[in-house]
C-alpha cells in the first residue's frame, strides 16, 4: 500500500485544515488507518485512528474534541479534519495503515505516507 498525504499548510491559531491521505496499490477497506504527527525535536506521536468500516474512531487526548478522522473506502482515502488549531499542533502529519485491531503504537503500523507539514501561527 502506498500512502500519499496532502492538505497541510500555514494557518492561524483558531483556524481549520483538512488533511487527506490517498492510498494506491491496494484497497484500504480492510485496514485500520491512523494519523500521527511529529513536531520539531519530538518523537512521532499518535493522533487518531479509525476502524476499517469507519464505525469507531480513537483520539489522543491532545486532539480529542478538535480533530475528526473519517474515511471514504470507495475513494481509498482517509481524512483528518482539524479545527480550532493551536500553535502546538504544528508538526509533520503522517498517515499510516495497519492490519488487525486498532493500535496507537507506531511500530504496529505497516505502511506509512511521506507526511504533510502543518504550521499554526499564533
Amino acid at each position: 500500500v502506498q500512502l500519499q498525504a496532502s492538505g497541510g499548510g500555514l494557518v492561524q491559531a483558531g483556524g481549520s485544515l483538512r488533511l487527506s491521505c490517498t492510498a494506491s496499490g491496494r484497497t484500504i477497506s480492510s485496514y485500520v488507518m491512523g494519523w500521527f504527527r511529529q513536531s520539531p525535536g519530538k518523537e512521532r506521536e499518535f493522533g487518531a485512528a479509525i476502524t476499517p468500516a469507519g464505525g469507531n474512531s480513537y483520539y489522543a487526548p491532545s486532539v480529542k474534541g478538535r480533530f475528526t478522522i473519517s474515511r471514504d473506502n470507495a475513494k481509498n482515502t482517509v481524512y483528518l479534519q482539524m479545527n480550532n488549531l493551536k500553535p502546538e499542533d504544528t508538526a509533520v502529519y503522517y498517515c499510516a495503515a495497519k492490519a488487525g485491531v486498532v493500535a496507537g503504537e507506531l511500530r504496529r503500523y505497516d505502511y506509512w505516507g511521506q507526511g504533510t507539514l502543518v504550521t499554526v501561527s499564533s
